[in-house]
């Protein structure tokens, strides 16, 4: 099959279900974040941590919005590296937030 001829099948619907999964997750978290926040009694550590999670996940749902938007495409894009790593930052940094509060 030529490239102009390119059946996606449905890679590029598993891929925007992913994506929403993924998004699912961190809303979780962060959410997990604010009650942990609201009944432990942070304090100016755990609420700088909340801050700093919120807004991790601020910046990883705009990534994921651009990704399932752009799949919607007949031709989607290939995901661009500097997304990429911005969502795995954001994850990562979700991931020390959360460990801050705890402590």
């Amino acid at each position: 099959m030529t490239a102009a001829g390119r059946d996606p099948g449905l890679q590029p619907e598993r891929t925007r279900l992913a994506w929403r999964r993924t998004t699912l997750s961190c809303t979780v978290v962060a959410l997990l974040g604010v009650r942990q926040a609201l009944r432990g009694g942070s304090g100016a550590t755990g609420v700088i941590a909340l801050a700093l999670g919120l807004l991790a996940w601020l910046a990883f749902l705009r990534v994921a919005h651009r990704r399932v938007s752009g799949m919607g495409a007949a031709e989607p894009a290939p995901l661009v590296a500097r997304h990429a790593l911005t969502a795995a930052a954001c994850t990562v940094v979700l991931a020390v937030c959360a460990a801050a509060m705890l402590f």
